[in-house]
């Protein structure tokens, strides 16, 4: 395990912060669409990483977790006329990614986006994103997909993996699908978010069963799956490290439950993060640890001064495990 990010960088002063903070690994994307992403605008793309002293370990396939309305694209989960076409073109660029020397890829399988209700207060001031069912517009209209039953969805799902898991595999780089966040009810604007639960996730990584096809493992959305996460979170966990199903982390925390959480920083949330890493050390996992979603705090450079206090708190847990094994 390896401390690892997905900052956006503004410029290349953030690549340089990130290498001076002890980030080496990053989760790091070209400018414009992907499917536009040729072969040689990777490798560019990686030199320029490299040059930095990092390494890229990631880049995003043209799915992301935006509403369907929004991304490169929708016709893979809207069963549109250019799905085949789309399919194709994430195919490319995963053997792109393989010629070029990046390991895995991460996408997403999202139509209403991810869905939270007003910011709330956290610690200091800080301004935290957050989800109660009770705020959220149960009455919020269905996305350009309309009403999808569950069976349907799946449908669509497996036609994806049917064909970009072989690709994957032939090249030998990990999909890694971020779970959907966070769990709604059924039917909640026309979908049922199979992906939002772990019996979904469960599910899912059967499908066309490859050593690499997993997950972006969301520590924070699957809590937000979870009736009690402080003391569910871990044997979800160890289910899906003992499959090798885990291909990058995001280390993110909650305080709260299903249906009703405030994101947080990762040591004041409901979930064990020592506890956690030692189980991810225990199952064998071997890629990147990062930071996501933190908490809106104030100053010149918030996002880069939260995402640098949580890159201290990894490497610090790190370490400490390291030392253990000594």
């Amino acid at each position: 395990m390896y401390l690892g990010t997905q900052f956006e960088a503004r410029d290349d002063d953030d690549y340089r912060v990130m290498a001076q903070l002890g980030v080496r690994h990053v989760n790091a994307d070209p400018a414009g669409n992907p499917h536009d992403w040729t072969l040689d605008i990777l490798k560019a793309h990686r030199e320029h990483i490299e040059s930095f002293g990092l390494i890229l370990d990631m880049i995003q396939l043209p799915m992301s977790s935006r509403v369907i309305e929004e991304q490169y694209s929708p016709d893979i989960l809207t069963a549109g006329p250019n799905r085949d076409r789309q399919i194709d073109s994430i195919c490319r660029l995963i053997e792109n990614a393989a010629a070029v020397g990046i390991p895995s890829v991460k996408y997403n399988l999202n139509i209403i986006g991810i869905p939270r209700t007003e910011l709330e207060i956290g610690r200091g001031g800080s301004r935290n994103e957050a989800f109660r069912w009770e705020k959220a517009d149960h009455d919020a209209p269905p996305s350009i997909v309309g009403i999808l039953c569950e069976e349907e969805n799946w449908e669509r799902i497996d036609y994806f993996l049917s064909r970009v898991v072989p690709v994957a595999e032939s090249c030998k780089v990990r999909l890694a699908c971020h779970p959907h966040d966070p769990y709604t009810p059924p039917g909640y604007r026309g979908v049922t978010r199979v992906l939002g639960s772990v019996d979904g996730l469960k599910k899912f990584v059967q499908m066309h069963e490859s050593p690499y096809h997993g997950l972006n493992f969301c520590q924070g959305t699957v809590g937000e799956m979870l009736d009690n996460p402080a003391e569910e979170i871990f044997d979800v966990i160890l289910w899906f490290g003992e499959r090798g199903k885990l291909f990058n982390v995001h280390f993110r925390n909650i305080r709260g439950r299903k249906l009703s959480f405030m994101e947080t920083f990762p040591e004041e949330g409901d979930m064990d993060m020592w506890r956690s890493l030692k189980t991810y050390a225990d199952v064998g996992y071997r890629y990147m640890i990062m930071p996501d979603h933190v908490p809106r705090v104030s100053g010149r450079d918030p996002e880069n001064t939260a995402f640098a206090f949580t890159y201290g708190y990894i490497a610090a847990m790190l370490q400490v495990l390291e030392n253990d094994k000594r």
